[in-house]
């Protein structure tokens, strides 16, 4: 589901699944432990997370949505993928989401909770969150950390409610990318973020980015503890969401 290297102290996290790297639950399993051993471990630097071919990723694995036979399957899948997001999103030390290619709806929100986000430069690739057109609205976590991820209201608004799949002059545009970056500059610029925001004298980012997190961490764990979000799951079971979910993933096979 991925692949793991150390380059220079730094953990090198590749999507790769399938054509489009889509994002199983042991996916988020395999990158949870890495972020625990980035967090005890002195010598490693950070993060750097990027896909493997065209893809950075197309998201969850739609197939295991698909799969879920009750109310209950689907809870309990999403219970743990909060956890997961959260512990991600609050890695004690620098993460940086290399997007090597197309980026959307799970693969984004993910790439959203990295500290700083690069895209390679080239015109074929989409960015986009794609949920509202096949009928799924945003989690808890999911919805904190892509607005963590924006600019504004207003930013998160077009983003999430038009769905539009965008290049990356626009992602740069409105906030989505924080720098354009050549293909074989990609990895070397996500390293050198990480190293000039770790390797400074007593390392105060891992305090600064801890203050500058907790409120949004605090707001989903709270949030999780004393809503009924879990209810919200039985779109899983609704045939229109069901049919949807469906017809894209045959059109995903289709393209592979």
């Amino acid at each position: 589901m991925i692949k793991e290297r150390v380059e220079d102290g730094i953990v090198i996290i590749t999507l790769s699944h399938g054509a489009t790297n889509s994002i199983t639950l042991d996916t988020l399993r395999q990158m949870d432990a890495i972020v625990k051993k980035v967090n005890e471990d002195d010598a490693l630097k950070g993060i750097v997370l990027t896909g493997d071919g065209r893809f950075f990723s197309s998201g969850f694995h739609l197939p295991d949505f698909i799969g879920f036979q009750s109310h209950e399957e689907a809870v309990a899948w999403f219970e743990e993928e909060e956890e997961l997001l959260t512990n991600f999103f609050t890695c004690e030390k620098p993460v940086v989401s290399a997007i090597n290619g197309h980026c959307a709806a799970a693969g984004l929100i993910w790439s959203f909770a990295a500290d700083y986000r690069l895209v390679k430069n080239h015109p074929k690739i989409r960015m986009g969150m794609s949920e509202i057109k096949i009928g799924l609205p945003l989690s808890i976590a999911q919805y904190h950390v892509v607005r963590y991820g924006l600019n504004d209201d207003r930013t998160y608004r077009n983003v999430m409610f038009f769905g539009e799949m965008i290049g990356v002059e626009k992602a740069l545009e409105i906030g989505m990318v924080d720098e354009i970056v050549e293909e074989d500059q990609l990895i070397e610029r996500a390293k050198q973020i990480v190293t000039s925001w770790i390797d400074t004298p007593n390392r105060p980012f891992l305090v600064m980015k801890k203050m500058m997190r907790l409120d949004t961490a605090d707001s989903i764990r709270n949030r999780l503890a004393s809503e009924p979000w879990r209810d919200g799951f039985d779109i899983f079971t609704k045939p229109e969401v069901r049919g949807t979910l469906e017809f894209v993933q045959s059109m995903m096979e289709g393209k592979n």
